[in-house]
């Protein structure tokens, strides 16, 4: 009997400590202890691309507030955006709209040695533009059926489609809402449709979870990142995306710094500035 209760005790330290383990949040000496080595392999991701002739597209979803922004910035903060280029396409102008729906999205694939991450993607249409109907129930299910083949024609082609959708719980979007009314550096993060958004929630959910049935394939699943912890978030994401590009190191040839060439005679040591900034700081 003494041995049972020993062992249960046990076995709820063991839950209350990992539950505590859960709710830890990184430190951001951790994070950026840990970010900077997932870039240092981005940088490698760079220069495999470019030495293959690689062609790869990162679509990024997810609800509104749920971080693809910020992790999309530590993608790319550290890499060329010659290689790499985001890719976050306003609402679309009267001369789009009358074009086929992928149009847009198609001209700004990659070419050979290029890195392509969609900040949105054509995926606009199964969920805001059907929740808040700016396309027809037509247009939607014609997308719906259109999605999976064009993405397979994709992989077909050679180019590596990786998709990510940003999840997070309906208390922490709220959150995430609040503090953005609150600071005015995120003032520019929130817009009425994001509260619209909140509002519709369940609306929501529905069409995430059809877009998932319609087009969650073999040859180009949905990852959903779990997102309500920030910190933790990007770095699963990141390392995630680099397990899916077998990329390898290239060597790196330093080049040697030539001697400097002597001054020539007349030409003053500073060149001649008419205008300089104040040092305020």
């Amino acid at each position: 009997m003494a041995k049972k209760k020993s062992k249960k005790k046990d076995v709820e330290r063991l839950e209350s400590k990992e539950a505590a383990n859960t709710k830890e949040k990184l430190s951001r000496k951790e994070f950026e202890s840990e970010l900077y080595k997932l870039q240092v392999e981005l940088c490698k991701v760079q220069e495999w691309v470019k030495a293959t002739g690689e062609k790869i597209v990162i679509i990024f979803e997810g609800r509104d507030a749920a971080g693809k922004g910020g992790v999309i910035k530590r993608i790319t903060e550290r890499v060329s955006p010659r290689v790499f280029r985001v890719v976050a396409l306003p609402a679309p102008s009267d001369r789009e709209k009358s074009q086929w729906y992928l149009q847009r999205y198609i001209s700004r694939l990659p070419a050979a040695g290029e890195v392509r991450i969609f900040d949105r993607s054509w995926y606009n249409r199964a969920g805001v533009e059907h929740v808040m109907g700016f396309c027809s129930q037509d247009e939607y299910e014609a997308f719906m059926r259109l999605a999976p083949g064009f993405e397979r024609e994709l992989v077909g082609s050679g180019l590596r489609l990786i998709k990510y959708f940003f999840d997070v719980s309906q208390q922490e979007q709220h959150r995430r809402f609040t503090a953005r009314m609150e600071d005015p550096l995120k003032h520019w993060k929130l817009s009425p449709m994001d509260v619209e958004s909140w509002r519709r929630w369940w609306d929501y959910t529905d069409a995430y979870n059809k877009m998932m049935l319609a087009s969650d394939t073999d040859f180009a699943p949905w990852y959903v990142v779990r997102a309500d912890d920030k910190r933790r978030a990007r770095l699963n994401c990141i390392s995630h995306l680099l397990s899916q590009i077998p990329y390898e190191p290239i060597p790196f040839e330093a080049p040697s710094m030539p001697k400097p060439k002597k001054k020539p005679a007349g030409i003053p040591d500073k060149p001649l500035f008419q205008h300089i900034v104040p040092e305020n700081y």
